[in-house]
């Protein structure tokens, strides 16, 4: 008979193919908190790659080298950059007030991409809000989405 025609289980011996995560094709600036982050993620990731390892589960293997791929290449290419204190325009690692046109404030954080988490208060770099921040001072305003946003206040760090 013909092995076209047989039916071998696929699941045995087989590693699961996640692929690559993709790595943004933006500058990766980071902020010192998201510098930290990155290394204690490395560390991590090492450590459970270790047990792994040593537990032969070679589908986690798979995924924690993966993983790892990623973060080490995030790592490489990380770019720690802090705001002057005394800037009077919106830079990176800034925390910016704004108000919007129904008169509520809002507060975020610009940091980089892997550390941006809009639920507790911070926005990536590359966001349509961060990009129409920069470069702007209180009291000026600016257009996302069809909406208006002031700027009320600016904190370096």
């Amino acid at each position: 008979m013909s092995r076209a025609f047989t039916r071998e289980d696929d699941s045995e011996g087989a590693i699961a193919d996640f692929g690559e995560r993709p790595v943004s094709p933006h500058r990766n600036l980071v902020t010192r908190k998201g510098l930290a982050m990155i290394e204690e993620t490395l560390a991590g990731l090492r450590k459970d790659l270790a047990h792994a390892e040593a537990e032969s589960d070679r589908s986690r293997i798979a995924a924690l080298s993966r993983d790892l791929r990623y973060w080490t290449a995030r790592r490489e290419n990380a770019e720690l950059a802090e705001p002057d204190p005394g800037s009077t325009v919106v830079r990176f690692g800034m925390t910016v007030a704004i108000e919007g046109e129904d008169g509520k404030r809002r507060s975020w954080k610009i940091v980089g991409e892997d550390e941006a988490d809009a639920a507790s208060g911070s926005i990536s770099h590359v966001s349509p809000m961060a990009q129409a921040l920069f470069g702007r001072s209180p009291g000026d305003v600016v257009l996302v989405s069809g909406k208006e946003w002031e700027i009320v206040d600016l904190q370096a760090g």
